[in-house]
């Protein structure tokens, strides 16, 4: 049987007949739905007979619109079918008028297809490629595409359509990883996210619910699927997804209706719009939450409506916790899953939310103590909800080589990791070439997981214990408190000429005091500046000179500077050092390190006229794998690096020698 790869490049060749009329970039516009609609068709065509029959019954009676869609559904055995007479074969016996045949074709299918068509917009292609005279041959050429699902199993279908979609994406130069996981990722980040649940999938009349939020092609939901199908046969799974993605959004619910996918019976178990700003599942909550949010994508056209839902509803809404700053929503989307998860109420048959999420490095450690990525992380550590961070290899996904990190969360931990955080580290475990099926690169994809390392990793990590690969920490180890070291402010002051001109632009009135000053203190720098101020201060008072706050503050900025061998100055005449701010620092204490003997053991030895402000503690949630994972590899010695040098003068010389001879 021909795979995957065979097909999308059967269709592919198709795309060249809109060289021309199309610019490359442009091709998705007609070959997605194209292939789309191929594909209904040959779904649809053992039925067809039957379907048809069931419409000529029911024409002009009383039975009309959805609950005639529902009588022909069940006609089709699907939930979608096609009344017309038209096919494929029937559109290319009328070349003249196949555009207005096409379109009546695809008004012959039920609601939700012609919904799913109307956001490809396709009618506005069929149109061009009418004028450019290619509509013919593009009806013709896929005609004999054969995707019947005995040719095409679901699963392969999906990724056809994500195979041309990385191409199309690649050729505009955009994003490919916005639409579509990597397979092997998605079959690790499901696996653990069922792997406690075998009795609870298990119980009789279990009826599970999952949401992907960004879905792309949906290819999360399918392969959530196919794993209970694989595992655990008598488990149900209503898979739901959202995407803004107009033509990823159509490619999702159609391969979603095509699919024997459990669902609620609605048929809207995929959604579109922006789900940080038009939510489509608002009070509702899922068993699983499964997504592969865009990297590093920015939020500020979301902005205005994300800062005004924090600020009013804060934690009854989606982001009490905070807001990451603007150039990466990545944490915007894990809130936003988080909101949704099932309470933890067995009585109730609750049993909680289990949740695994792909984030770059950045969600790890950006943002500083107080931050908004800081306070994220904060609220789900310390709510003992994160459960583990997985490494995986770097060029494993289609549109970046960076590397990425799967988060698991969860509401009901297991007992041994209550309180507790797993790290794996699987990031040199993996195999050249982009898939198992496909040993050749993929965009930046060059490496990809094989099942056997898939099913090692899920060993490693039910496990729960300490290894080269796996760390495991208590929930503190990741916080510090951010605690402000301050250093006495030291000033020397100095009378002089140039000084006194400055001060007096501004205070021309105290000339007189000002002269009293210079004549009592004299020229000479004085380090002290606490007694230089006192005797100021005795003498203003010898001459009843009142002088405002603002002119006794800068008396001190023009007749001062900065010297590391003055003496510390008081605070108004207090005890109080005045600290020096352009010397202030800070020190991450780890949360279950004691702060004042964290101070004198690390600060006081090297700064010992420093002070803690503990005024200005914040405290700060961030996780650097590695520094937990990093292995020191001495250097090499002298001797060995000197003679491979040696041996590289040798040949420059043997291949100048030839040269010359």
């Amino acid at each position: 049987m021909a795979d995957h790869n065979y097909f999308a490049n059967l269709i592919w060749q198709i795309a060249d007949l809109l060289r021309g009329p199309y610019r490359p970039p442009q091709y998705e516009r007609v070959m997605l739905p194209m292939t789309v609609l191929r594909r209904f068709e040959c779904v649809l065509a053992p039925t067809k007979a039957d379907v048809l029959a069931e419409y000529a019954r029911r024409k002009g009676g009383n039975v009309k619109g959805e609950a005639l869609d529902q009588r022909l559904n069940r006609a089709a055995g699907q939930r979608f079918h096609n009344r017309s007479s038209l096919n494929f074969r029937k559109l290319k016996g009328d070349p003249d008028n196949i555009d207005e045949h096409l379109v009546s074709y695809i008004n012959g299918f039920s609601q939700n297809v012609r919904d799913i068509f109307d956001f490809f917009e396709f009618e506005n292609e069929i149109e061009r490629m009418r004028d450019a005279n290619i509509l013919y041959l593009v009806v013709s050429s896929f005609a004999d595409v054969d995707l019947h699902p005995e040719t095409v199993p679901n699963d392969q279908m999906g990724l056809i359509f994500e195979n041309l979609i990385r191409r199309f994406n690649e050729l505009a130069n955009e994003t490919a990883g916005d639409h579509f996981t990597p397979r092997e990722v998605i079959r690790l980040m499901v696996s653990i996210l069922f792997i406690e649940d075998d009795q609870l999938l298990a119980t009789p009349g279990a009826v599970r619910k999952l949401l992907d939020p960004a879905c792309g092609t949906g290819g999360m939901l399918a392969e959530a699927q196919n794993y209970l199908r694989e595992h655990n046969s008598s488990a149900k799974l209503f898979v739901y997804g959202q995407d803004y993605n107009k033509r990823a959004f159509a490619t999702a619910a159609s391969d979603m209706l095509m699919k024997h996918v459990d669902h609620n019976g609605s048929g809207d178990n995929i959604r579109f719009g922006d789900s940080l700003t038009d939510d489509q599942f608002t009070g509702e909550t899922f068993d699983y939450l499964l997504t592969n949010p865009p990297f590093g994508v920015d939020w500020k056209k979301q902005r205005r409506e994300i800062m005004q839902e924090a600020d009013q509803a804060s934690f009854d809404g989606r982001f009490g916790a905070g807001l990451p700053r603007v150039n990466d929503g990545s944490l915007l989307f894990l809130q936003h899953m988080w909101e949704k998860r099932e309470p933890v109420r067995p009585k109730e048959h609750k049993h909680g939310s289990r949740l695994a999420i792909v984030f770059s490095g950045s969600p790890l450690f950006t943002g500083g103590a107080g931050s908004g990525e800081s306070e994220i992380r904060r609220w789900f550590i310390e709510h003992d909800w994160l459960e583990a961070i997985i490494a995986l290899p770097e060029q494993m996904f289609y549109n970046t080589g960076i590397g990425t990190y799967v988060w698991i969360i969860t509401n009901r931990k297991e007992e041994r990791r209550k309180g507790k955080i797993q790290l794996l580290d699987v990031r040199d475990m993996w195999t050249a070439g982009g898939s198992e099926e496909n040993k050749r690169s993929l965009g930046d994809k060059r490496r990809h997981l094989s099942r056997k390392q898939i099913d090692e990793t899920v060993v490693i990590y039910g496990r729960f214990e300490e290894n080269d690969r796996s760390k495991v920490f208590d929930n503190e180890d990741f916080g510090y408190t951010r605690v402000a070291i301050e250093r006495p402010l030291r000033l020397c002051y100095r009378m002089n000429i140039e000084n006194k001109a400055r001060f007096l632009d501004v205070c021309p009135h105290l000339l007189d005091d000002v002269q009293a000053v210079d004549k009592e203190l004299g020229r000479e720098p004085m380090l002290d500046w606490n007694a230089v101020w006192s005797q100021v201060e005795d003498l203003l008072r010898s001459r009843q000179a009142h002088w405002k706050a603002m002119e006794k503050s800068l008396f001190r900025h023009v007749f001062t500077q900065k010297d590391p061998g003055g003496e510390p100055v008081i605070r108004g005449g207090g005890r109080d050092r005045e600290p020096d701010t352009s010397l202030r620092d800070f020190e991450n204490v780890p949360l279950k390190d004691d702060i004042d003997t964290y101070f004198e053991r690390e600060v006081r030895p090297h700064v010992p006229d420093a002070w803690m402000d503990r005024s200005k503690d914040k405290v700060g949630y961030e996780i650097n794998f590695n520094r937990y994972f990093y292995k020191y590899t001495p250097p090499r010695p002298l001797e060995e690096i000197d003679a491979e040098l040696k041996q590289a003068e040798d040949e420059i010389l043997r291949l100048l020698r030839e040269v010359t001879q």
